[in-house]
Parts: C-alpha cells; sequence; structure tokens
C-alpha cells in the first residue's frame, strides 16, 4: 500500500523556487550563503513546516526537515540534496533532490499517514563550491570526511576577508545542531539530474546509480628554460610547447581507456610575450567507471609524459591536489529504487555517477542511494539547463515508494 504523490505541486514548486536568484537568460543564481540561500531556505522552512515537519539547523547551517515516524526511537530515513548554485546555474541541479523530498512528506501529512521511521529532508550547504571551497563540505564535514572547523574557516572566494561562518552569521543560519548527528541515519537517498546526455538519449527516464566514481585531481609540473622568443627553434626547452603535447596525451589516454579527463588550468612563468615559457602549472583531472581505471589512466599518462619530457628536453611531475574516493551506494536501497520503477513500469538502467554529488560523502558512512534522472542535452551548469514534466514526475514516482518502503512502510 502506498500513497498518491503529487507530481503537479512537485513541479510546481521547482518552478516557484527557482524565482529565487532568478537570471534574466533563465537561469539562476544562489550562492551558498547569499541572500539568495536565505530566502530560499525561509521558503523550505515554511514548507516543511505547514507539512508537519520540525526544522532543524546544525552548525554548518544545513538544514533537516523531519516529518515524524510512528516509532520515534527509530532512525530517520533521509532524502535531501542541495539549494547553493553556482553563478551561472540552472533550475533544477539540487532543488530537485531537496523538493522531491518534501513532496514525500507533503503526501504522507496530506494523507494523514506516517512510516514507521520518521523521514528528514535535508538541505546541505554549499555542495556547489562556487563560493567556498571544496565544495559538498557541509556534507562532507557532517561524516567526518572534512574538519568543520576548516570548513567555517573557508574563506569566501569573491571577498577572501569574509569566512564560511561570517556569511552563516550574516544570514542567521548558523544553527546548534551538531553536523556528525547525520552519520545516525538509517539511510540516504538522493535524485539528481544527469548532468550528462545519457539517460535522455537513450529514452530512460531513471538512472540507478551504483557507484560514484573516483576522481584525481592534479598538478602537473612541467619544467624548461627560459629564453628569448627569438631563440632558435632546434635546442628549444619550451614547457609550453610540452604541456600542450601533455594535454593532447591526457585527451587520448581518456579515450583509449574509456575514462575521462580534463585540462583545466594553465599558469606560465614568465607569462610575457617576449619569454619562451619555462615553467607550466597544469590543473587536470581524471576520472574512471572501472575500480582500477584511475591507475590504468594515471600509469598510461606517466608514460606517455616521460616520453614527452625525454624528447622535449624537459621535466614533468604530478602533484596530487585532492579528488574524491569511489563509493559503492547500498545494494538494499537501489534494489528498492529497481522495484520501484518497475511498479510505475518505468524503462530503468544501472550506471556509474561521474560527478560527486553529496551522495558519495555521506555514503561513505550511511546506507545510500543517488537516482538520475534526464536533462535535455545533458546541460547543467548553465541557465539553458531543463528537464521535462514527464521526467521530474518519473523520478518522484521511483524514489517516493523506495524512501517510503525503507522507512518500514506506512505504519
Amino acid at each position: 500500500m502506498t500513497i498518491p504523490l503529487n507530481a503537479d505541486r512537485f513541479w510546481d514548486s521547482l518552478q516557484e523556487m527557482a524565482r529565487i536568484g532568478a537570471t534574466p537568460e533563465g537561469g539562476v543564481k544562489r550562492l551558498a550563503l547569499s541572500h539568495e540561500d536565505r530566502v530560499a531556505r525561509a521558503l523550505l522552512r515554511d514548507w516543511a513546516i505547514a507539512a508537519g515537519c520540525t526544522v532543524t539547523v546544525d552548525r554548518l547551517g544545513s538544514m533537516y526537515c523531519t516529518y515524524p515516524g510512528a516509532d520515534p526511537d527509530a532512525a530517520p530515513v533521509a532524502v535531501g540534496s542541495h539549494l547553493d548554485s553556482v553563478p551561472t546555474g540552472g533550475k533544477y541541479d539540487g532543488p530537485y533532490g531537496v523538493l522531491l523530498g518534501l513532496e514525500i512528506v507533503r503526501a504522507l501529512h496530506e494523507a494523514g499517514r506516517r512510516t514507521h521511521a520518521p523521514i528528514t529532508v535535508v538541505n546541505w550547504t554549499n555542495e556547489e563550491g562556487s563560493r567556498f571551497t571544496p565544495a559538498m563540505s557541509a556534507s562532507g564535514a557532517a561524516m567526518g570526511v572534512l574538519d568543520e572547523a576548516k570548513v567555517l574557516a573557508a574563506p569566501d572566494n569573491f571577498d577572501p576577508a569574509f569566512t564560511y561562518s561570517d556569511a552563516l552569521q550574516a544570514i542567521g543560519w548558523a544553527g546548534p545542531e551538531d553536523p556528525a548527528l547525520a552519520r545516525d541515519f538509517a539511510a540516504y537517498f538522493e535524485a539528481h539530474i544527469e548532468q550528462g546526455p545519457i539517460l535522455e538519449r537513450e529514452g530512460i527516464p531513471i538512472g540507478i546509480v551504483t557507484h560514484c566514481i573516483g576522481v584525481e585531481q592534479w598538478e602537473i609540473v612541467v619544467t624548461g628554460e627560459d629564453g628569448h622568443v627569438g631563440y632558435p627553434m632546434a635546442g628549444r626547452k619550451d614547457a609550453l610547447v610540452a604541456a600542450s603535447e601533455l594535454i593532447l596525451a591526457l585527451e587520448r589516454v581518456a579515450i583509449e581507456t574509456g575514462g575521462m579527463a580534463t585540462a583545466a588550468r594553465l599558469t606560465l612563468q614568465p607569462d610575457a610575450r617576449g619569454n619562451i615559457p619555462s615553467l607550466v602549472r597544469l590543473a587536470a583531472n581524471i576520472r574512471h567507471p572501472d575500480e582500477d581505471g584511475n591507475a590504468r589512466m594515471e600509469a598510461a599518462f606517466r608514460t606517455a609524459m616521460q616520453e614527452v619530457a625525454a624528447r622535449r628536453g624537459v621535466t614533468a611531475e604530478i602533484i596530487r591536489i585532492g579528488g574524491y574516493p569511489r563509493v559503492p551506494f547500498a545494494p538494499k536501497l537501489l534494489d528498492a529504487l529497481r522495484r520501484a520503477a518497475d511498479g510505475a513500469q518505468l524503462k530503468h538502467r544501472d550506471m556509474p555517477g561521474p560527478i560527486p554529488q553529496d551522495a558519495l560523502h555521506v555514503g561513505i558512512v550511511v546506507p545510500s542511494a543517488l537516482m538520475f534522472i534526464p536533462c535535455h542535452g545533458g546541460v547543467s551548469h548553465h541557465p539553458s539547463e531543463s528537464i521535462s514534466r514527464e521526467w521530474c514526475a518519473a523520478g518522484l514516482a521511483t524514489m517516493g515508494p523506495a524512501v517510503i518502503e525503507a522507512a518500514g512502510g506506512l505504519a
């Protein structure tokens, strides 16, 4: 037995939330702990209270909207995502997962029903990392992956004199709760737009994410020799030319191994028109869906790097600066999503999660599940980000019953 879920109300809530921080291009700019974020939080709080929830806030500003269960001592089942955006964001990256959770508790409240265990709708602070580094910092600190004090001390990327803690205080959303309490969730579910083209291309509305793939973040340092741009071509040790070959090698390795790699930023020394560059720092990352994929990619790239360095007369090294582990999701929860999709007669497929979400951090500690719906063209982090009403409803029809099942069913 289940309860009716209101897909139209869910869609309307997404559109109303999108008006907060709306941009002329049709997107959203709602940076973490900004005025717009404060307004969005207040709206979520009011909606949640109207749906019978108790709202608490932890020391990092994350919101927990808890609908009571029949057993007040049972550990809650959580469902959520984030409300903050990148500077040129869209309407659905983040809010889709939060407001899907809200619609589940709204439906329970409207029907006058409870599940055995409580259900908690979570809005994690600073998932995007646009204003405060690193990304997913509140969920990471809640799970003990990141240090809470360092998260609070993180400088504003747009105003370094201002910190995460300062911003929390400024918008009035610094709560008293211990973030570590989230480690006691019985389970965690997150719904998200795919941020990729696979589901739309295959005509499948539901992606069951089996794991978040591991990510390696590198700085590749290439050292050559400075010189005048009039120096003959023979004998040059041009660090930038060597780095250009390494960028192409990085792409080739990714394609050949079935992984993904990106060269994201170059800095040069000296950075002058009249000089041959002697030092290049290249920001890069690799990721692969297979468990040993990153190791294979790195080995292949190192071979290419050594060949280029020897031929060009330069030195090159890889410095690891960060990344994310490979995190598998809970088979029992994934099976619940599959059963719910089957029950709703919705096509679904298993797939890896190539882009870290809060579920990655939570999944290290708490049994977790991540589900994707398609987005048009795979476009995200852009004002043109969009989904259809049918995809929106499909995600609700799948995750709603799975969350209710995980919470022990209707009491």
